[in-house]
């Protein structure tokens, strides 16, 4: 079962800036690792506080139930860990085989990335897709239906 969460969740910054947890008995975790157990179907809920062993020392059934500075620092623990880029518009593709360099337009900003074969867009439902480049980024699109025109028909040539 999930290890529970503490009441308070006593999180603080070690003096290295990592994130650590004092648990009920008083012992201080650091380093402590965020991961969320549901990254892209449900980012708020379901977080687990791992030790530097990877065992559970807490579990956050949703991010709105703490208090907002332990929120903010659990937010900011999994900004650092986690990195998926948002397509949010395909401007160009160098070519339709494969591997084809892609202008695209992320929640981050403009980019281009490589994509090495039509296998590296996987389809998790009907409008959620992830497309690993050719450098190990994953980036999600996550409503394919609301994209613009010009992005959906660069994408079907692929899918």
């Amino acid at each position: 079962p999930p290890a529970p969460t503490f009441p308070p969740l006593a999180l603080a910054l070690d003096s290295f800036g990592r994130l650590s947890l004092t648990d009920a008995q008083g012992r201080t975790h650091a380093p402590v690792q965020v991961v969320r157990a549901f990254p892209i179907a449900a980012p708020q809920e379901g977080i687990s506080l791992l030790d530097a062993d990877g065992h559970e020392l807490a579990w956050v059934a949703r991010l709105a139930d703490l208090p907002a500075p332990e929120r903010a620092l659990l937010e900011q623990a999994l900004q650092q860990r986690e990195f998926m880029p948002e397509i949010r518009r395909v401007i160009s593709v160098s070519t339709f085989a494969t591997p084809s360099v892609w202008q695209v337009q992320t929640d981050r900003g403009e980019t281009a990335l490589t994509l090495k074969g039509e296998e590296d867009i996987r389809r998790l439902a009907a409008d959620l897709l992830i497309v690993n480049d050719a450098h190990g980024v994953q980036y999600l699109i996550r409503n394919l239906a609301g994209m613009d025109r010009q992005s959906r028909k660069l994408l079907d040539r692929f899918l």
